[in-house]
């Protein structure tokens, strides 16, 4: 069974009020606070992945006492249940105090290779920080997350991970667009798993209070143990640990740009220290290219966390995580080089990444304008993002046609118009690989290893979500197999490959979510 080692609680101050009630946190980076039970939990899903990286096998999963731990109606040995204190800026507004307010950790778990797990409970009741909340989440939001989480690892993506997922067997009432219709919906228990849920929050709360002891006493807690193979001195390497979180940043948004996927709310409460995606609530997958497209409702009128925009929002992220940082250092300059490390990282890790979904050895000055090109035809024309680059591989690069890219196009009308322009950037490409030194079956088998298949896009997981909340999982645990190859052809599975259809592209849950979602 999990072995813990709860170093967070250990080393760092906790709020001394015991009570479960709303309330502003002073001096400390935690609250005490236990689970809410449930009427009826039961487990619908797990992975078998962060399963055994937990050294967990099928028979523990199955035992009560570990499904009463992850609905939140009991503790294992050595658990030790809380919710952490943080700020951030929502939308470009800082907004103070957030802390968890519908997730609780069970504490730190220790494998047998000695790697260190947080496990927390998303939707597991109210904790201090719930504000006037009930920090429970629906089946609906639930499912997404757990399917979204392992989705991404496999994609190659950094991620926090998801062991399980709970249904309560309780309703929870949600309005799921703000807009005056609340219903109740099947409530569930997602168990997140990464090896440390802190955000680039935790310090800004206390920088933003002057609270320079606890800012400090964060600091060098993170470093030792979140950073253990750096083996920072807390004492002089600020600068050197930013400019690394500024590196493990840049590297995670060109992977989201390389897959095509949108994280809707790129609040810096919801950005992660160690460079892994975090809190999936409107996430989507650009279906017709679109830097544009946002998911998010609330971000519909002004796009701030639109797909071109994230790495934008990212080095803005960073720089008011800086600000916090800057506490602690002598001058107002002394981060400046871990900003620029990020231009030079997003950079190098973008044009890497987009070198291989093109079949390109390398990327040269001159492929930005090839690239750009086809990035303007394809917004243009409603192309396909994942099936256009999956598809690339089949052009005869001999007698170059779009032939093999029509499922490409959402709008016959489009193709028909924009046919003649990619036929000549196609000719263009034909001609750029001529002088790349791969053979063609070689260049084949790297884009089809960079290029998915199969991305878990919103209307595929409103169809999983539709049939769960009528008592079918079959097509959670069918998505959840495809998602573990998401490089292979599969056949059999060719549904879950295929493009957006034309009933999805405003349907709620499928083109445009929430933060309830």
């Amino acid at each position: 069974m999990l072995i813990f080692d709860n170093r967070f609680l250990r080393e760092l101050p906790g709020d001394p009020e015991q009570g479960n009630v709303p309330r502003q946190v002073f001096g400390a980076c935690w609250s005490p606070v236990a689970p809410t039970p449930v009427a009826s939990p039961r487990l619908l899903a797990h992975s078998r992945e962060v399963a055994a990286a937990l050294d967990l096998d099928e028979a523990a999963l199955a035992t009560p006492e570990l499904l009463a731990a992850l609905a939140g109606n009991g503790v294992l040995p050595g658990m030790a249940t809380y919710a952490s204190c943080y700020g951030g800026h929502q939308f470009g507004q800082w907004a103070g105090q957030l802390g968890d307010g519908r997730a609780i950790l069970l504490g730190e778990a220790i494998n047998r290779q000695g790697q260190r797990f947080e496990l927390q409970l998303k939707g597991a009741g109210p904790t201090p920080y719930s504000r006037h909340a009930d920090g429970r989440a629906v089946l609906r939001s639930s499912i997404r997350e757990f399917l979204c989480s392992e989705a991404m690892h496999h994609l190659g993506v950094p991620t926090t991970r998801a062991l399980s997922l709970v249904a309560t067997g309780e309703s929870v009432v949600r309005d799921m667009f703000y807009d005056g219709h609340p219903v109740a919906e099947p409530g569930a228990v997602v168990c997140r798993v990464a090896p440390s849920f802190t955000r680039f929050g935790h310090f800004e709360l206390p920088a933003a209070r002057g609270d320079r002891a606890l800012l400090r006493r964060l600091v060098e807690f993170t470093m030792a143990r979140d950073f253990p193979d750096l083996a920072f001195d807390p004492a002089s390497d600020v600068t050197t640990w930013f400019s690394e979180i500024c590196q493990r940043t840049a590297r995670l948004i060109a992977h989201w740009m390389r897959v095509g996927f949108v994280h809707g709310v790129m609040n810096t409460d919801n950005m992660s220290i160690l460079g892994l995606t975090i809190d999936y609530g409107p996430y989507g997958w650009v279906d017709n290219f679109d830097p544009g497209w946002t998911p998010n409702t609330t971000d519909a009128s002004t796009r701030r966390y639109c797909f071109a925009r994230q790495p934008l929002i990212a080095r803005w992220n960073l720089e008011r995580l800086a600000e916090a940082l800057a506490l602690l250092l002598p001058g107002p300059d002394e981060l400046a080089a871990g900003l620029e490390r990020y231009d030079e990282v997003y950079s190098s890790e973008f044009c890497s990444a987009f070198a291989a979904k093109l079949g390109l050895c390398e990327f040269t000055h001159d492929d930005v304008d090839l690239l750009e090109d086809l990035f303007a035809l394809m917004h243009q024309a409603e192309i396909d993002m994942s099936e256009f680059f999956r598809r690339l591989a089949e052009v005869d690069l001999e007698r170059p046609s779009i032939d093999v890219l029509q499922d490409s196009f959402y709008r016959e009308d489009l193709r028909q118009r924009h046919s003649a322009d990619l036929t000549r950037w196609l000719v263009r490409y034909a001609a750029r690989l001529r002088h790349d030194p791969q053979s063609p079956e070689q260049r084949g088998a790297r884009m089809r290893a960079v290029n998915p298949r199969y991305v878990l896009r919103n209307y595929l997981a409103q169809q999983a979500i539709d049939r769960a909340e009528q008592g079918d999982m079959q097509m959670v645990h069918d998505l959840l197999e495809a998602l573990r190859r998401p490089f292979d052809e599969q056949p059999g599975r060719e549904a879950f490959a295929a493009k957006r259809p034309d009933w999805a592209r405003h349907r709620a849950g499928c083109s445009m979510l929430s933060c309830s979602s």
